[in-house]
């Protein structure tokens, strides 16, 4: 047996080894066949290269180059898969791998800045409610140029936001439309609004024409077509969203525990089962929807609309903690802008959703961000989030709510302040500004870089606030004598430990007195002769001005050292306000339907005039960069009303009243000569202009944000009956 074995294995080692040789030299001859075959090839001229030349013998450094608008010649078609073929072949991909760098012409905005520029309007074409407050905010804004050799951003009139061909507000022919414009340039440097894209039943994401390299800036769009630092994800809104100011969130005072009586809520139509408790958890479905429904209803109907009927949605929203917030017929949903509004913290289940301004909004603050695969899973996950997240998450709603989403003045604003971000990096808003009040709106990059230099973010960086003023005296009467309130008033403000510097302001029509009419002190006197001599100058954003605490005072104010020295200490403590001596109140005028503006001794206030007040540098800039022209130029028309503007603008920015600091039972203001320009306080036209202002400032905003107060900040033991050596400002007493 053993023997039988030995032969076995070298019968088989044998046989291996005569394939093997076989095999070998067919191989060789091949080779030695091919070998002659290229030879000869090389002596008549030709090459072929042999199959082992595809492979490199080493990676190469460079790989070769080929323009993403090549990628469809012949040549390059063999590293595109089929399914990349079909969507190049559609209108939606067209331009999908567009950026900035690629399809931007940044040379448009060197010149003028970011300049946005909206087409004319054309005879007999409709434009949607919805689309028209979208130009009229463009229009309104710091932004708009009517020169298109100055814009940066070009803005179709056509109306773009109703892409659904079965809607009444469906444009069409609009491909022809669009290429027929001189500017188009296969959309270059555009931006193009969409709400709603594709039909019934699958609801593409298509607009129904080539875009060519234009900027979307386009609702429910999902991260597959979503091109990065290109386009912008905007929120779904209702044709009923207000154009401007939109009405404050509802999230009031803070509760805590921050738990409201549903835990989780949804009212919509039928698909979300199974996690419906009838106690803390309601997910209201009905299978009402479509013509045929009772011919397709099923046992669980009838229980479903009879428990859908029982609740109110409003009701719901406003006492729930967390908002279901699934897709639609497309992936945004109505109901993630009422949530917002509403402090309810939405519960985002749209799979491949980018959500609304996510380039800028860190989401992860102010919602929970679901899977719509695991809805099941979705009480135990709320339920798991602890108070404190919860209590930070109803705030942030509330931020964003107020200060991107509110109206469709600021969806748009908010969307080309991202793009302009995008144009000039090197003075873009971080994070931090986007995601913190006041916001992104508010925070004008152009005035600085350097978070410290704004009022905001003190806190956040661990600094002081300024410990010096800068005391800004608007003048507008000549200087005949000595004995002139204006001469006194720089005198006190020059004897306070923390004034830097005094600056004049020159807006009268006599010429400069000279530099020894003034009286000498200790910090430095600079006198600015007004270029315009306007009401709104005072409000420049002057160099001069070396800190960034402002006290800005009027020629006839009567203001003791004591009481500089302390209406800065309370300053200190609330840098972003405006912080001050004289106060006024607006009130609803029921009879008239129009806000009023009234100057009684009253319990509250909502104004402290800038006369007497102490405010941040940063608003001497808003007031001039931010504010339209037609406010500064009514105000200067008026010689009028600079001080209730400010009063506007600080406190919608805040959202917070200003601080008044120790009553004095008048607020002492020296009426002089008629024929001055002093003399607009004895002018019996002056309150009613102030009336008018008031509704006018009103309207641009959008709602009114001036804020009642009852605080007023008085020295400690203020007119306590102690002795007045143990009092700090014991002066102010005397007064």
């Amino acid at each position: 047996m053993q023997a039988k074995k030995r032969y076995f294995i070298l019968l088989s080692a044998g046989s291996c080894l005569a394939l093997l040789f076989y095999f070998g030299g067919l191989q060789f001859r091949a080779s030695r066949s091919h070998s002659r075959r290229e030879e000869q090839s090389g002596r008549n001229g030709l090459h072929q290269p042999s199959p082992d030349h595809f492979w490199p013998r080493f990676p190469d450094a460079l790989r070769p180059f080929f323009p993403w608008d090549q990628l469809e010649n012949e040549d390059s078609s063999v590293h595109i898969s089929p399914r990349q073929k079909r969507d190049a072949n559609s209108s939606i991909y067209k331009g999908k791998k567009c950026r900035m760098e690629s399809c931007f012409d940044f040379t448009l905005c060197k010149k003028n800045g970011f300049k946005v520029y909206v087409y004319p309007q054309q005879k007999g074409e409709k434009i949607a409610e919805s689309y028209q407050n979208i130009l009229a905010a463009i229009e309104g804004s710091r932004f708009y140029t009517s020169d298109p050799s100055q814009a940066c951003l070009f803005v179709l009139s056509l109306d773009t936001l109703d892409r659904d061909q079965l809607s009444p507000q469906y444009v069409h022919n609009l491909r022809s439309k669009v290429q027929s414009l001189h500017l188009w340039n296969n959309g270059r440097n555009h931006l193009i609004f969409n709400l709603y894209s594709g039909t019934w039943p699958d609801y593409t994401e298509d607009v129904g024409f080539d875009i060519g390299q234009a900027m979307l800036a386009k609702a429910s769009i999902s991260t597959e077509n979503f091109r990065p630092n290109f386009d912008v994800s905007i929120p779904l809104f209702s044709k009923d969203h207000p154009r401007t100011g939109g009405e404050r969130g509802f999230l009031k005072f803070n509760t805590i525990p921050p738990l409201r009586k549903y835990m989780l809520v949804f009212k919509g139509k039928r698909y979300l089962t199974g996690v419906h408790n009838g106690e803390d958890v309601l997910l209201l479905t009905t299978c009402k929807h479509g013509k045929d429904w009772q011919k397709h209803k099923d046992a669980r109907c009838d229980r479903d609309n009879t428990e859908y009927e029982k609740y109110d949605y409003r009701e719901m929203l406003h006492n729930a903690t967390f908002c279901l917030v699934p897709r639609g017929r497309r992936l945004g949903s109505f109901r993630f802008l009422e949530a917002l509004q509403a402090a309810c913290v939405p519960v985002m289940l749209s799979n491949g959703w980018e959500l609304p301004f996510s380039e800028v909004i860190n989401w992860n603050q102010a919602a929970v961000i679901g899977d719509e695969r695991l809805l099941l899973q979705i009480p135990s996950t709320i339920r798991s989030i602890h108070q404190d997240k919860i209590l930070a998450l109803r705030q942030q709603t509330q931020f964003l709510w107020e200060a991107y989403f509110s109206s469709v003045e600021k969806i748009v604003l908010t969307t080309l302040e991202i793009i302009q971000d995008r144009i000039f990096k090197h003075i873009s808003r971080n994070s931090l500004i986007w995601n913190k009040h006041p916001g992104g709106l508010f925070v004008l990059p152009q005035y600085s870089s350097y978070l410290g230099d704004f009022p905001y973010y003190y806190a956040n960086l661990g600094l002081k606030p300024p410990s010096k003023f800068t005391a800004v005296i608007h003048a507008v009467t000549p200087l005949v004598s000595q004995s002139q309130p204006v001469l006194k008033l720089l005198v006190a403000a020059a004897k306070s430990q923390y004034c830097a510097q005094i600056i004049v302001l020159w807006n009268c029509d006599k010429p400069l007195p000279a530099k020894h009419r003034w009286p000498a002190t200790a910090v430095p006197v600079i006198v600015i002769e007004g270029e315009s001599k306007v009401m709104s100058s005072r409000f420049l954003p002057y160099d001069n001005i070396i800190t960034d605490a402002v006290l800005s005072l009027d020629e006839d104010t009567v203001l003791s050292t004591t009481e500089v020295d302390f209406a800065f200490t309370v300053w200190q403590s609330f840098p972003e306000r405006i912080v001050g001596y004289p106060a006024r109140s607006h009130f609803w005028d029921n009879s008239k339907e129009r806000w009023g503006y009234t100057s009684k001794w009253t319990n509250d206030y909502s104004m402290v005039l800038t006369g007497a007040a102490i405010y941040h540098k940063y608003y001497h800039y808003l007031y001039s960069h931010y504010l339209p022209a037609s406010l500064k130029n009514m105000v200067d028309q008026l010689a009028n009303c600079e001080d209730i503007l400010m009063n506007f603008l600080v406190s919608a920015v805040t959202k917070l009243p200003p601080i008044k600091v120790t009553q004095k039972k008048q607020y002492k203001e020296t009426m002089m000569g008629q024929t001055s320009r002093a003399s607009r306080w004895a002018d019996p036209d002056h309150f009613a202009q102030r009336q008018s202002c008031m509704n006018t400032f009103a309207s641009w905003f959008g709602y009114m944000p001036l804020i009642h107060s009852q605080m007023r900040l008085d020295p400690v033991l203020f007119k306590d009956q102690v002795s007045i050596l143990r009092k700090k400002y014991r002066d102010i007493e005397r007064l």
